[in-house]
């Protein structure tokens, strides 16, 4: 899964003092006033953070931490200055809805709030600043002294079935993250007071409440999401575990119906993608492979982004500036440190868009990197919007538009592009095989992807204390997702700080949201392209009508409440789950009829 939460800017300015706003304005106009010059401060100065940012993330060095640690220092002060500003503005009388909204939009503009004082907030940003370190230059030493990056290991781990080089790769990279654990809790402690500053409960309840709702209700709905597409998970861990058990047998899979979490393909076992053959037993192959057909036509990174690039101007959208071409990090440096965790920046908020990532030629990378592009193109679509309705309508819509155009990477439009001679035959194997492919990864994120800020609503709230940080993980992930720890953990153990989105506080709910958006997002533009078929081998490539509707939600940006805008496009005010059981539908009924006989569900 992947960070694209870059704050984009006007134009560079020198770093100053932020200017304080005496008593709280008893009229509309000057609280509109405050608005306007809030956004002109914060433009100012996040495209000085945006580019420090960029120059750590590419160079990691002690200065360039320092750097980044700086601007983003400002930027926070800023922020919670404004941000407490706008919670005493929403006392005024009278205020118009529109100005009420603002104000919140202001409120909510940090991901982590800062305390009101200088020293505290200094604090919470060297500890963020640490805390990235950490993740991004961590590295698995084995016993005869050979060490690995994190992308190597993901890579290793993908590919073997080994299960005892699997559990020394999973136990290894689980080194890196027990130096995070104090840092973590002291995070939190800064991070609660600063939401506390701004009115909320806690940190959860400040990230929940960015939703346009209340956080309670924005918790109820997720849960509500999560049931409604837990049967066709459960469905899918049934078959997963019957698979590996064939493989692996009684001596490495426990009893209790869970799946360990080294043998599913991903460092995290938050898609399980990479063991596709396992899963379907060498006997239901997808109709094509597209990592070999990459290969074949020898397509480097620079090929697959203009692959991606071609997607977004058939439906009728602008091609890229030359300068992403020129500013953006397609593949791994040699002779560095980078943070190679994909993302895509607007580091002016114009045009200035560029994608960070260590590209590889593989079929999940084409993926990848349409997902990115989606969000260069988001970037720019709402560039003209006021500076506090540049975003996406909430958090997940940006993740969701990168995702549904990732969807129309089907036979079809390989085919359209020259990478497929023709279309593979309709047969129950192919669709089988294909669909299987696609909820690996989509359908098998679900319960993770939900639980990563369930555990940490927990942690904000004091529910959990440090010492329960790592027992209350793993009882989430087997409650949730059926999977278990290889081998017993310590408490002392910080398995979530495993994940890059813990270490850098990144909300992850977006990422849950966007799994069930993006099949809504398109289903809307298939039928835009007024495509007559299954769901799941529809592909939008090529129609400007998708375009035209699509760009209209994007260029709305956050202006409007996310509801609001969702129904705009596609009809519906809110996430209509039925859309992912619409595209999966034939899989879940073989998938039942494969489960018959089986005892399916764990022990929690």
């Amino acid at each position: 899964m992947l960070k694209r939460n870059v704050r984009s800017a006007l134009a560079p300015v020198m770093l100053g003092a932020a200017a304080t706003v005496s008593a709280a304005p008893a009229t509309e106009q000057a609280v509109r006033a405050f608005i306007d010059q809030a956004g002109q401060r914060s433009a100012e100065l996040s495209v000085k953070n945006s580019r420090a940012e960029w120059v750590f993330q590419n160079f990691i060095t002690h200065d360039t931490q320092a750097m980044a640690v700086d601007t983003q220092k400002a930027l926070t002060i800023l922020g919670g200055e404004q941000a407490r500003q706008a919670r005493d503005y929403l006392q005024v009388p009278g205020l118009s809805a529109q100005t009420r909204r603002d104000l919140e939009l202001i409120r909510h503009d940090v991901s982590v709030p800062s305390p009101a004082d200088a020293a505290s907030t200094a604090e919470l940003v060297e500890i963020g600043a640490q805390l990235k370190s950490l993740y991004s230059t961590g590295k698995y030493c084995n016993e005869a002294g050979e060490c690995s990056v994190l992308r190597d290991m993901e890579l290793r781990m993908a590919n073997s079935r080994d299960a005892s080089e699997l559990l020394a790769l999973w136990q290894g990279w689980r080194e890196v993250s027990p130096p995070m654990r104090k840092l973590y809790a002291r995070q939190v402690e800064l991070a609660n007071q600063g939401a506390r500053d701004l009115g909320y409960k806690d940190l959860g309840d400040y990230w929940r409440s960015r939703y346009d709702m209340s956080g309670d209700a924005f918790a109820g709905d997720m849960e509500r999401y999560w049931q409604e597409v837990k049967p066709l998970y459960e469905s899918l861990q049934c078959h997963v575990r019957d698979r590996l058990q064939d493989v692996y047998g009684e001596e490495v899979m426990p009893d209790d119906g869970t799946i360990p979490a080294h043998l599913l393909g991903n460092m995290w076992a938050q898609g399980w993608g990479n063991i596709e053959d396992v899963v379907m037993g060498g006997a239901w192959k997808a109709p094509y492979d597209l990592t070999a057909i990459l290969e074949q036509r020898d397509m480097d990174a620079l090929d697959i982004v203009k692959m991606a690039e071609g997607y977004f101007t058939s439906l009728g959208l602008e091609p890229l500036p030359q300068t992403f071409w020129e500013r953006s990090l397609f593949t791994r440096p040699e002779d560095r440190d980078v943070v190679c965790h994909a993302s895509a920046w607007n580091v002016d908020a114009v045009d200035d868009l560029r994608i960070k990532m260590c590209i590889q030629r593989t079929g999940e990378e084409v993926r990848v990197v349409h997902h990115e592009l989606g969000h260069n193109y988001y970037q720019r679509a709402y560039n003209q919007q006021p500076y506090y309705y540049r975003g996406s309508a909430n958090a997940g819509f940006h993740e969701a538009v990168g995702d549904a155009i990732a969807l129309s990477v089907t036979p079809s439009y390989l085919v359209k592009i020259g990478l497929l001679d023709k279309e593979p035959a309709t047969t129950e194997e192919n669709t089988i095989a294909q669909l299987m492919q696609m909820a690996l990864d989509k359908v098998a994120f679900l319960p993770f992807g939900y639980i990563m800020d369930k555990w940490r609503w927990q942690v904000f709230s004091g529910e959990l204390s440090e010492a329960q940080y790592n027992d209350a993980w793993w009882q989430l992930r087997r409650e949730y997702q059926g999977v278990s720890s290889p081998v017993a953990r310590d408490s002392e153990a910080f398995d979530p700080g495993a994940k890059y989105h813990i270490p850098a506080n990144v909300s992850y709910s977006r990422y849950f949201l966007a799994h069930l958006l993006q099949f809504q997002f398109h289903r809307e533009m298939c039928e835009q392209a007024g495509f007559k078929g299954p769901l799941y081998a529809c592909s939008a490539y090529g129609s400007e009508q998708a375009g035209q509707a699509l760009n209209a939600m994007l260029s709305a940006g956050k202006r409007l409440p996310w509801q609001q805008t969702l129904e705009n496009f596609t009809g519906s005010d809110d996430v209509d789950v039925s859309a992912m059981l619409e595209y999966f539908a034939p899989l879940k009924d073989w998938l039942d009829e494969q489960n018959r006989d089986r005892q399916c569900g764990w022990q929690s």
